[in-house]
């Protein structure tokens, strides 16, 4: 700090200010000691700080998987959000599994964060606790059916299922198989088929057929999973796919084989990835809202949020139906 103070003329309680982002300190001045810190090697001691704030400037954020091109996007979100706030993300994956992400909350509660941002509802008691008694902004994204610790950010998984089921039943489709990975470890890709099959019942329609992996996603998976359910159900005329990345896959498959898609057998996906905007035909998906997700988050975190609540806030987005090429045109 006497170096810092030195290299940059100010004082210093001056050069604390800056290096803590507090205090009122002109746009020179703090131009004049970032530049001699930057040129010195500074970097300040975070550790120290928080044994006098109990708190550090670091937001855990635990979601389920890097691999899979949903989260990706999420973090994203919250990433920018936080660039100017003086707060840092830091990253925890559980890969679905609850006894994994009680450990990853364990590791990063330890250095006192100053929020958690948490994908999904459904926790183990034991992380459920640990969230609840941490005394921090939590921030639970993706999800709203269900019982949030404090704040939650996300969209109704089920009445995205109804919605996918009633574009399905306009389209005239009856005979409907479903395919998931990762089932039951996630629980969203659970509630929309719950949704969708509550959906279809109302309309005297059931789900044929299913295929369930327990596995990721992947192009190749859903090539396989499908060929395996039309080889079963010859006769299904729709396949709604817990994902976008297998929905893809099954896409390409059925192109390869020459079926009529979506005169004879209509697909979809979720998510609205990227992925979709190389396919030869565009998959019938919904948008999943995952950047703003990450957005309002973060800014709940920040304490930068409009609504004026300290905590317990809830913020349902709206996902987008995008029927693309595979639904027939009502």
């Amino acid at each position: 700090m006497r170096d810092v103070s030195e290299a940059s003329g100010v004082s210093e309680m001056t050069v604390s200010r800056v290096l803590r982002n507090r205090g009122d300190v002109s746009d020179a001045t703090r131009d004049k000691v970032l530049v001699a810190a930057k040129m010195l090697g500074y970097v300040p001691n975070k550790i120290a700080g928080a044994l006098a704030s109990q708190r550090v400037n670091l937001v855990a954020v635990v979601v389920p998987s890097l691999g899979n091109l949903v989260f990706p996007e999420v973090l994203s979100g919250i990433s920018e959000t936080l660039e100017d706030t003086g707060l840092q993300p830091v990253f925890g994956v559980t890969n679905y599994s609850p006894e994994r992400e009680e450990s990853v909350l364990y590791e990063m509660l330890s250095w006192r964060p100053s929020g958690v941002i948490v994908a999904g509802l459904e926790h183990s008691d034991a992380s459920r606790a640990m969230l609840r008694n941490a005394g921090i902004p939590i921030v639970e994204i993706m999800d709203v059916d269900g019982d949030p610790i404090d704040s939650v950010v996300g969209i109704s998984h089920v009445r995205a299922g109804r919605e996918m089921a009633r574009a399905i039943i306009s389209a005239g489709y009856r005979r409907i198989g479903f395919l998931g990975t990762k089932m039951p470890e996630d629980y969203r890709a659970r509630k929309r088929m719950q949704g969708f099959e509550a959906e279809l019942a109302e309309a005297g329609v059931g789900i044929e057929d299913r295929e369930f992996y327990s596995g990721g996603s992947a192009l190749a998976k859903g090539r396989e999973m499908t060929a395996a359910m039309l080889a079963r159900s010859p006769n299904l005329d729709f396949l709604y796919y817990s994902n976008d990345m297998i929905g893809a896959g099954g896409l390409l498959w059925c192109l390869e084989k020459g079926i009529d898609v979506p005169g004879k057998l209509g697909l979809a996906g979720f998510n609205g990835v990227d992925l979709l905007d190389g396919l030869p035909r565009k998959l019938a998906t919904m948008d999943a809202c995952r950047r703003e997700i990450g957005q309002r988050a973060a800014q709940i975190i920040a304490g930068q949020s409009n609504s004026g609540l300290v905590g317990g806030e809830r913020v349902e987005l709206t996902p987008r139906l995008q029927p693309g090429d595979t639904i027939r045109k009502v």
